[in-house]
Parts: structure tokens; sequence; C-alpha cells
């Protein structure tokens, strides 16, 4: 048998090696594809915890690749808090009516109006934070990190940012979603 054939054969076996199993339990952590997961801990040897960075990444990369897609549909979220002392108004846009009436698609509109209101977010991303503002502060990651809706750690999640949350949303539902804009509301501020 020559090194090709024999390679080939190795990596024939190797995918196959993933068991059923490990695939599900990333599927039912990530809603990823099952081609996905497969793939992803198939070059990650099994480790989900590697698997699950692995698809995070590609997510992101997924995600900035549609950006430039246009975005006419959406829904707008408010959330109000418990005491009624706080609200949120949120515009989420996405490429089609279809993936605006999506339970996933619905869902990560509440969270995030939820993120809104307990993390208290003054910009979408880092880009829009405007460049005085940014010579003032010393510590411009941690700054980002406060201030950013997109940076900051995912309240039910935080090993997890809301960037990474709105990239597995793209990839799942297969369209670009835009945060558009949100106002938060607090008596007395």
């Amino acid at each position: 048998m020559d090194r090709k054939t024999k390679a080939q054969k190795e990596n024939l076996t190797s995918k196959t090696a993933v068991p059923l199993e490990s695939i599900k339990e990333l599927r039912r952590l990530t809603s990823a594809s099952i081609s996905d997961c497969k793939e992803a801990l198939e070059k990650t040897g099994g480790d989900i915890t590697k698997a699950i960075e692995l698809l995070r990444k590609m997510g992101l990369e997924i995600a900035e690749k549609k950006q430039g897609r246009e975005t006419k549909h959406g829904r707008i979220e408010s959330y109000v808090h418990f005491d009624h002392k706080i609200g949120v108004l949120l515009e989420v846009d996405c490429e089609t009516d279809f993936v605006a009436q999506n339970s996933d698609f619905c869902q990560f509109t509440k969270d995030v109006a939820m993120q809104i209101a307990a993390a208290n977010p003054l910009y979408i991303r880092a880009e829009d934070v405007p460049k005085e503002v940014l010579k003032k502060e010393k510590d411009k990651e941690q700054f980002y990190k406060q201030s950013c809706l997109l940076e900051q750690a995912f309240i039910k999640d935080p090993t997890i940012t809301i960037k990474d949350y709105l990239g597995s949303l793209v990839v799942k539902l297969g369209e670009n979603v835009v945060i558009r804009r949100f106002t938060r509301y607090k008596i007395g501020e």
C-alpha cells in the first residue's frame, strides 16, 4: 500500500472515530448542524470544549462574511424589568421576515434586551465609541467590555460574549443579523 492510500485510509478511520453521543452532546450545547459538530469534533480529537471554541470561531467567520448583506426585516423587542424602573427598546434586523418570526431569533432579541437592561451598555460595538471618549480611558479593553454591548459577557452564560451569541445565531439561521439600535430607560436618569 502506498503512502497516499495509507493516509487516505487513516483519514477515513479518524473521521468515523467520533462517537455519535459526542456529536449529539455538542449539537445540544451549540445548536450547530450535525455535520459542523462532527467536523469540529474530528478536528479537535473529540474534545467537546475545544470543539465548542472551534464552532464559535467558525460562527464568527461566517457572520463576518454575511455582514455586507442587506437587512430589511427584523423585530422590535421591548423589556421592562419586574420593578418597572428599567425598560429597553431594541431593534434587531435580519434578511427575511421568515427569520424575524423564528423562535431562536425571538429568543435572541429577548435575551439581548434583558442584557441591555442588566448591563447598561452605552454603545453597540467598539467602533461606535467616539474618539474623544476613548482618549479619556486608560484601559480601553476593559472599557469596551463594560460599555460595548457586543463585547459584554452574556448575562445568561458569562463564558461567551454577545458577539459570540450573535455569531452562533447567524450560523444557525443562515442570515445576516444586525443589532441596529437600542434605548435604555431608567427612572430618574
